[in-house]
């Protein structure tokens, strides 16, 4: 199994968290997924690449798609095989993947691109592909059009340094990979969502991110001080206790 950066593997001892709080997708992902990429879920060899717990590998398996899942951390592939038993979960990562050539007809990246080096992942990803496969890439980024977003956004910034967040891809790196695809017949998408949470639930969202993750227990109490005081902000947002929260999925799709 290839090394992760340390930032990629943060999320391995928060499994469980991760889980229970992360956002998952809106349907109109993979209808865009089926429609950009020119063929049907239903049956699809497919691979999820940085798998996790398993949030989009279940969205692909619930479609009819014959998934396999790699992931680079034990504990969130355990997480995964505990919740999906029934799809094969290999150890690995994007920079060489431990499948055989031609062997995918879509490959998916759900929040994971940007820990890989794309100069080593893409040409891996094409040479799993069969020919006329796809490689789908998408970010679930908080909308901070949103004021109270926006609002948040500042305060996350002031506390985990001025060039890292917690609202989705750090330092927006999902775009400039976007910018690096080509080679193939590429689309991009923008869709936006949300879902309503309880407050507990939103700020469990937060401290699963890898900005907090990494602190580790040195950083835990400005964490909790962080995000007890967050409670507070969004009690005034949201007095019955429950966050609308809103993203943007970034979904780019490259057709070998």
């Amino acid at each position: 199994m290839p090394a992760s950066t340390p930032r990629a593997l943060s999320f391995d001892g928060a499994a469980a968290l991760y889980a229970a709080a992360r956002p998952g997708y809106p349907p109109a992902l993979l209808d865009a997924v089926e429609e950009l990429a020119g063929h049907p879920l239903t049956g699809a060899r497919a691979v999820d690449v940085g798998a996790g717990t398993g949030i989009a590998t279940r969205l692909l398996h619930a479609r009819g798609a014959r998934v396999t899942a790699v992931e680079p951390g034990p504990g969130m592939a355990g997480e995964l095989r505990r919740s999906l038993p029934s799809v094969p979960v290999v150890r690995g990562d994007g920079n060489r993947l431990p499948l055989a050539t031609e062997s995918a007809g879509l490959i998916t990246y759900a929040q994971s691109w940007h820990r890989t080096d794309p100069a080593l992942a893409r040409p891996e990803a094409f040479r799993v592909l069969r020919p006329g496969g796809a490689l789908a890439l998408w970010w679930n980024v908080s909308d901070d059009s949103v004021p109270w977003i926006a609002d948040q956004d500042t305060r996350l910034r002031g506390h985990l340094g001025a060039s890292d967040g917690a609202h989705g891809t750090p330092g927006g790196a999902g775009t400039r990979n976007l910018a690096q695809l080509s080679g193939g017949r590429f689309a991009h998408r923008l869709l936006r969502w949300s879902r309503t949470v309880p407050v507990g639930t939103h700020l469990a969202n937060l401290a699963g991110h890898s900005a907090f993750l990494v602190l580790g227990t040195a950083g835990e109490e400005s964490t909790h001080r962080f995000l007890d005081e967050e409670r507070g902000h969004l009690t005034a947002v949201f007095p019955d206790g429950m966050v609308e929260e809103c993203y943007v999925v970034e979904l780019a799709v490259l057709v070998r």
